[in-house]
């Protein structure tokens, strides 16, 4: 259950509202070229003109080395969003994000009007925290909505720092969702409860490993991390990726995993390759990849091997593809445990990043319970730790 109070808490009516969103989306010559995050943020933006309140958005977008980058504006965002809410919504391209036409701009909308301030990161206070710049986003506020669950992780200015003044911070609803499956999936999960990890290094995972092991009845470990703990098996990996200081702990964590009765899962064949590149795969008959070679994707016997251990899985959380999906020739690993995600009658949660990314890729979206928009934020949640944009938000009473 969301401890947080949510937008569904709180009277929106006609009052002055700053939701902090996440439009960090792909733009190409000056045109969106993937409109899933706005999409996303869509359901809270509507409830918010439909009660007349005076609406503005606050996002970053990519990195910009300096103020006012024409690169990293917000212009082709607002763009988007005018056609998709059937009005103009007011945009300045300010390098000072809020100054007086902007103020000025604000006080004179109506309600039911929508305002996107530009990219957040054009000042260097937004990633420091800076109490200057929040009390400038707060100045926008009634009510504060975090709607951003991809910038949940990091405590910036327009998501954390904002909340000290302000009177009520609430969850917007595609952050209410994201907690609603990723929380519950950890909390309260349905069994047996399976877990595929994959993605490059086993660095990356380790606490989350950790974390679920307590928590999980199997957990498949797969993608160029599953090569550090094969290799600590004592299996033949060639050139594939290895992490040879993490070893001993790929082996602490498999003698854990037999301590608590779980049941971790490792590939047992692969389309392997002399070079990272879309070459003609070559298969092994076991987990031994020859000298001079590298593993791309699993092979036949994992897949299969993989997919018995979902056949009767009522949760799977996936982080991370199981093979180098992003060359056509490596993909059918990660296509195929998508595939048997799509058929398994279970809860279905994709922790975001590359996961999100093959599953839009094998057009199965619409097949999983739910695709989290935060990589990064999904990950801190897998791994148990708390996430600074949730932890700032108003408490919900009796909670």
């Amino acid at each position: 259950m969301l401890k947080k109070k949510s937008l569904r808490d709180a009277v929106v009516a006609a009052k002055n509202v700053l939701v902090r969103v996440d439009f960090n989306v792909p733009i190409d010559q000056g045109k969106v070229t993937d409109v899933t995050r706005i999409d996303g943020a869509l359901p809270t933006i509507e409830y918010l003109v439909e009660a007349g309140a005076k609406t503005v958005l606050a996002s970053h977008l990519g990195r910009p080395k300096q103020a006012g980058d024409p690169e990293f504006s917000l212009a082709p965002v607002a763009e988007v969003l005018s056609e998709k809410l059937g009005q103009e919504v007011l945009f300045f391209p300010k390098a000072s994000i809020v100054d007086d036409e902007v103020m000025q701009a604000w006080e004179d909308m109506k309600p039911g009007q929508v305002m996107l301030l530009e990219n957040t990161r054009y000042d260097e206070g937004e990633e420091k925290n800076d109490p200057a710049l929040a009390k400038k986003f707060a100045a926008f506020a009634d009510v504060f909505v975090d709607d951003a669950f991809g910038t949940a992780h990091r405590a910036h200015a327009s998501n954390v720092g904002v909340t000290d003044y302000v009177e009520e911070a609430v969850a917007g609803f595609l952050v209410e969702k994201e907690l609603e499956f990723l929380d519950g999936a950890l909390e309260e999960p349905k069994r047996p409860f399976v877990a595929i990890l994959g993605g490059a290094k086993v660095s990356d995972k380790i606490k989350v490993i950790k974390s679920l092991l307590d928590k999980v009845d199997k957990i498949i470990i797969s993608g160029g991390m599953a090569y550090t703990f094969l290799k600590a098996k004592g299996y033949d990996i060639g050139t594939s990726l290895l992490e040879a200081d993490q070893m001993d702990f790929a082996r602490d964590m498999m003698a854990l995993a037999e301590e608590k009765g779980v049941e971790l899962i490792l590939p047992v064949d692969f389309a392997v390759s002399q070079e990272f590149a879309n070459t003609t795969p070559i298969m092994t008959d076991d987990e031994n990849i020859p000298a001079g070679m590298m593993g791309m994707d699993i092979g036949p016997k994992s897949i299969e091997l993989f997919s018995r251990a979902l056949e009767d899985a009522k949760t799977v959380v996936w982080n991370g593809p199981v093979g180098v999906f992003e060359l056509p020739n490596y993909a059918t690993g990660t296509k195929a445990i998508a595939e048997k995600l799509a058929m398994i009658d279970a809860t279905t949660v994709i922790g975001g990043g590359d996961s999100a990314a093959a599953i839009t890729q094998f057009g199965l979206a619409d097949k999983m319970s739910h695709i989290s928009t935060g990589g990064g934020a999904s990950l801190k949640l897998l791994e148990g730790a708390k996430l600074p944009g949730i932890e700032a938000l108003s408490d919900k009473e009796n909670a």
